[in-house]
């Protein structure tokens, strides 16, 4: 079974107020890039992808006026593809919803959220921790609520995903340095309790002796910024349970790598513009983690990077398709159940 996660850059976009596709040559959000062309880069993407089951980060806006799971649907029947079934968990307080896209005749699935305990409330619910040590209990909540999945196969084998969109740490808003780095701090101190909040959930479901993947855009990685020295570990390593038992830590050999040499090449699963600096800087964001169990088959990960990846270089209509579709590229496992 081929599972991925691909952040779809501005995906909502490409829809109407009405939830109609906007398929012209008016531009989309993404540089020189019209919507009917981002559209049909997708659709290049997720065919030659071939998932059975893709966590999409950053689909179409749920709201009063149109639907995530119709347009994800109408999407997927307009280009073809074989996920065509689409299902979304809890509604987030901002724009972008995190969904689910799955072949029907591969998996079942549902949104199964758990319900959760005082120590990891329902994510939709809220959190109360001491964020900045002065014994005084903030409240945290996820913009984007992680989306809880069951997914079952017709043979009866069944997996939890719980896909995520972690807070950014970056500095929205700051008018100067000194505003850039308290910001910055703060946003650090919100995504790590998120991702204590995420792990807290994680260790409910290893206690069960489920199958579990969580996967996503983490906006983190270990040796991402200087902020990690100050806080002592990255978000994705208190999800994964770094420095844990073995048996106890999730798995995406993506993160390990990072956390290798200084000079040494690094994965990257996006690529954004800096303006600033007229060039492009890349980040490994995306990460597919996986139970131990899960690990024990073999399992082999791929990052569909337009230049790291042989293949999709090769491949010009494909290499295009990575550049023009996202500033994110897919990551997908293939696992044995």
């Amino acid at each position: 079974m081929r599972i991925a996660t691909y952040n779809i850059e501005w995906f909502t976009n490409l829809f109407d107020r009405n939830g109609r596709i906007l398929e012209d040559d008016e531009w989309s959000a993404r540089y020189q890039v019209t919507r009917a062309e981002q559209l049909g880069a997708i659709a290049i993407v997720l065919t030659a992808l071939n998932a059975d089951v893709i966590m999409v980060i950053e689909a179409p806006d749920n709201n009063r006026r149109r639907q995530t799971v119709p347009m994800l649907e109408s999407f997927a029947e307009r280009y073809g593809l074989r996920q065509r079934k689409a299902l979304i968990g809890f509604e987030n307080e901002t724009q972008q919803e995190i969904a689910l896209l799955y072949d029907p005749d591969v998996v079942s699935a549902r949104h199964e959220p758990d319900e959760g305990t005082p120590e990891a409330p329902r994510f939709d619910d809220s959190l109360r921790i001491d964020l900045d040590i002065d014994a005084t209990m903030d409240v945290v909540k996820f913009s984007k609520p992680p989306l809880e999945v069951r997914i079952e196969t017709p043979e009866g084998k069944s997996l939890r995903l719980i896909g995520v969109h972690i807070k950014s740490k970056a500095p929205h808003g700051a008018t100067s340095p000194e505003a850039a780095t308290r910001i910055a701090i703060e946003n650090r101190r919100k995504q790590l309790a998120q991702c204590i909040w995420l792990r807290r959930r994680v260790d409910q479901h290893l206690d069960a002796g489920e199958s579990l993947i969580v996967l996503g855009d983490f906006n983190d990685g270990p040796g991402l910024d200087e902020y990690e020295k100050l806080f002592g570990r990255s978000g994705l390593e208190i999800v994964s349970g770094e420095g844990g038992p073995r048996d106890r830590r999730l798995r995406d050999p993506h993160a390990r790598t990072v956390r290798g040499h200084a000079t040494a090449a690094c994965p990257s699963s996006a690529r954004f513009y800096s303006p600033e600096e007229h060039q492009y800087f890349s980040a490994m964001l995306d990460y597919i983690m996986l139970s131990p169990d899960l690990c024990v088959t073999g399992p082999n990960w791929r990052i569909w990077h337009p230049f790291d990846d042989p293949v999709c270089y090769r491949t010009p209509e494909l290499r295009e398709a990575l550049l023009q579709a996202s500033d994110h590229f897919p990551v997908s496992v293939d696992i044995s159940l």
